[in-house]
């Protein structure tokens, strides 16, 4: 998404631009556009974006609180740089995190949540369809936003902002690395079945087995992961070549 053309409306809000600018980086950050270790020069984004320095300054700030970008002194900013070792804690963290977060819903979730969670399983189903049929970058995409509103649902009814903010941030950095390494993938089927079995679990009021369900699930996700990046760092050590297309088995 880097590179619009669009201006801000002289009139818009600096808060408003500032909201703005942060959800257009945080996008290229996590979908790659932005490769880790990338300086972001305010002059040059500027421009890019077509936003003000001050604007800018404030979301880059403000992603500098999700772990995106990091700041050095009076240096300047850079996109966060990735690594085995953050990708574990992350995957370790988060695991805990959404678990936790699915108990306290199959606890607290009323009919309002249960309708929710439908929804989102009916919605992510038929986005796996469409993919399948169609396994192009669109359908893609698309079901890359059913599987962030099911995950949601899920934890939607926990009763904790924080514990729901906590999981939301891990949950994209977790996207940021699939992202990332697994440019070349198909879809694992198997992953329909985990969503399916996931759901049950979690609207038959089952938390021990939607816990340690969903926990499998992200695990296995974090194998696909792990592995690209082992490939990831062989490949840098030899003349670039395309790699094959991997299973990825996804629901992060």
């Amino acid at each position: 998404m880097i590179g619009h053309s669009n201006q801000m409306d002289g009139n818009t809000d600096s808060r408003t631009i500032a909201d703005y600018i942060y959800q257009e980086l945080h996008r290229d950050i996590i979908s790659g556009v932005l490769i880790p270790g990338t300086k972001l020069r305010m002059e040059k984004f500027s421009r890019l974006y077509g936003v003000g320095m001050s604007p800018l300054r404030e979301a880059l700030v403000r992603l500098t609180g999700d772990a995106l970008v990091r700041t050095e002194g009076q240096r300047g900013f850079w996109v966060s740089p990735i690594s085995g070792d953050e990708f574990e804690d992350t995957v370790k963290i988060r695991t805990l995190v959404e678990t936790e977060a699915v108990t306290r819903s199959i606890r607290f979730g009323d009919t309002a949540w249960e309708e929710r969670v439908q929804k989102a399983r009916a919605e992510l189903t038929t986005s796996m369809e469409r993919l399948i049929e169609y396994n192009d970058e669109v359908e893609l995409a698309a079901w890359e936003r059913a599987d962030r509103r099911f995950h949601d649902a899920l934890v939607s009814a926990c009763a904790s902002p924080w514990l729901i903010r906590i999981r939301q941030m891990l949950h994209r950095h977790s996207e940021r690395y699939q992202a990332i390494v697994l440019a070349n993938h198909r879809m694992d089927l198997d992953t329909r079945d985990e969503h399916e079995a996931i759901a049950e679990a979690v609207l038959t009021r089952k938390p021990l087995r939607a816990s340690n369900l969903l926990g499998d699930h992200l695990q296995k996700a974090a194998h696909c992961v792990r592995e690209a990046m082992q490939t990831r760092e062989d490949d840098a050590d030899t003349v670039s070549m395309p790699r094959s297309a991997k299973t990825l088995n996804y629901g992060f």
